[in-house]
């Protein structure tokens, strides 16, 4: 199942987001890994600041009980203060929908 959303990293701090996601946790990777995620990845659009996610995974069950791990509420913990966030500092993310996919090959 492929998925996609949109975020915003605020003014000012694309650096520092691109920064603390390189290298991303071993122990967040490892929890992505282990509730089916297969690809994921995060794209800047630098005039909107804008963020764009694309993630290949197992399941939508799956994908939403990465958020009551304890290792992705540190994560947006540490994250909040360069994106715009809910309450309890989950990021604020549109999801899209698919109009099109071609497997080439």
């Amino acid at each position: 199942m492929r998925i996609a959303f949109k975020m915003r990293v605020k003014k000012g701090c694309e650096t520092e987001y691109e920064k603390r996601h390189n290298p991303i946790w071993l122990e967040l990777k490892q929890t992505l890994f282990s509730h089916g995620v297969q690809n994921y990845s995060i794209f800047l659009d630098e005039e909107t600041n804008q963020l764009f996610a694309y993630a290949e995974i197992e399941s939508w069950q799956k994908w939403q009980q990465i958020a009551d791990s304890e290792v992705c509420k540190k994560w947006w913990d540490y994250m909040a203060p360069l994106m715009l966030c809910h309450e309890d500092k989950s990021p604020i993310s549109i999801n899209l929908k698919e109009v099109f996919h071609i497997d080439i090959g």
